[in-house]
């Protein structure tokens, strides 16, 4: 078997997929500002998920990568949010919305405690009552 068919080492393997992601690590070396030993040596040492190799990112895979992740975020909030629903408890859930109902009618009656009383002399009045006293000037 010849060394040019024989298969390349897994890191060698690895680090050819790394400059397919990192595009501009081409142009890098064909511009002779780094060699490959170089640039191999650097991703052997600091490994694939160094700051320094965001600047050789293709803006494309940059802008792919990152609605990636607003869909990741998406559908792990509405994963929690039906892994909480099929969890929750429906008399429970009634009893929690029997809380807050009171609360509310208690807030409400707290509110009308500290209203003005209505007048008390008849019909006159057309102008409708509104929770707040403001008026225009």
């Amino acid at each position: 078997m010849s060394k040019t068919t024989k298969e390349l080492h897994p890191s060698i393997a690895q680090f050819k997929e790394f400059v397919k992601r990192y595009p501009k690590l081409v142009k890098e070396v064909r511009a002779e500002r780094k060699t490959w030993q170089e640039l191999y040596e650097d991703w052997y040492l600091f490994g694939e998920d160094d700051p320094t190799w965001k600047q050789y990112r293709d803006e494309r895979a940059v802008k792919e990568e990152k609605s990636e992740e607003k869909n990741e975020e998406k559908n792990d909030f509405l994963g929690k949010v039906f892994q909480s629903l099929k969890n929750m408890d429906v008399n429970q859930m009634q009893h929690h919305i029997a809380n807050v109902n009171s609360a509310i009618a208690n807030i409400q009656q707290v509110i009308q405690q500290f209203q003005p009383n209505k007048p008390s002399g008849g019909s006159g009045s057309s102008a409708p009552q509104h929770p707040f006293g403001f008026r225009k000037d």
